[in-house]
């Protein structure tokens, strides 16, 4: 099966409360018409969004912060449903949204690794298949059994990618990862998602370096106030932006 996204018309809204001191009463009574409950309309995180992906295309998504590019990967992860406009998935998703969401911090790398594998839907026995090239990739052997709590933050990731990465996923989904990687690793997990491309398989990235983006990406999609405002080649797309930002 091919992997694709496609998104169609698709928003995402929140509401906000400008009262934020609310009894569990008055939440209730929110619809009474003494109630202390005052609602702005709306905030839009993604505003009439459509686009389609396909294989082999690896997309950088860049933009400000709180432009919406973490609800966007969201979206497409199934963690928020879209308040208007369809979203069609094809494909197993392999999510690195939050460096280390997941990982119990008392247990050791390895015990996470099954823990967290479990959590992406592997079985025992498929993590045990991918287990020592997980180890090796993640250059961990030495602290593999060591609790998680005294790793860095650049080994977090190398274990959450390694592991993510092994299980071979139709469509891999990163968010900021290579912010805490070192230059070896990052060269590394290039060669890897390169190979996987090549198999036919999506990347989908957030990330603030625009040279990484652009090393990484062939494709990039520029998002400002929930809103796509550039999308196409990554050096085209990454020069208007920064020179939006001046």
């Amino acid at each position: 099966m091919n992997s694709s996204i496609k998104i169609q018309n698709a928003s995402v809204s929140f509401k906000v409360y400008k009262n934020k001191n609310l009894s569990l009463k008055d939440y209730f009574a929110r619809n009474s018409a003494d109630s202390k409950l005052e609602k702005d309309d709306h905030f839009d995180a993604l505003n009439d969004i459509s686009l389609e992906i396909n294989p082999g295309e690896r997309v950088g998504i860049i933009g400000k912060n709180g432009a919406g590019k973490s609800t966007l990967l969201k979206l497409i992860c199934g963690i928020y449903p879209p308040s208007s406009g369809d979203v069609a998935i094809s494909g197993t998703v392999a999510p690195l949204i939050e460096l280390g969401a997941g990982f119990h911090q008392e247990f050791t790398g390895r015990e996470n690794l099954y823990l967290n594998g479990a959590i992406l839907g592997m079985a025992e026995k498929q993590i045990q298949l991918v287990e020592e090239e997980v180890i090796q990739f993640s250059e961990l052997q030495s602290f593999i059994d060591t609790p998680i709590k005294y790793y860095s933050s650049g080994m977090y990731m190398r274990l959450a990618f390694s592991l993510a990465t092994a299980l071979h996923p139709d469509i891999l989904i990163l968010d900021e990862v290579f912010a805490a990687g070192d230059i070896g690793f990052v060269e590394k997990a290039r060669i890897r998602m390169n190979k996987m491309v090549e198999d036919a398989n999506i990347f989908l990235m957030v990330s603030h370096d625009m040279d990484l983006t652009n090393e990484l990406s062939n494709r990039v999609i520029w998002i400002d106030g929930g809103k796509i405002m550039e999308d196409g080649s990554p050096s085209e797309v990454i020069n208007c932006f920064k020179r939006f930002i001046k």
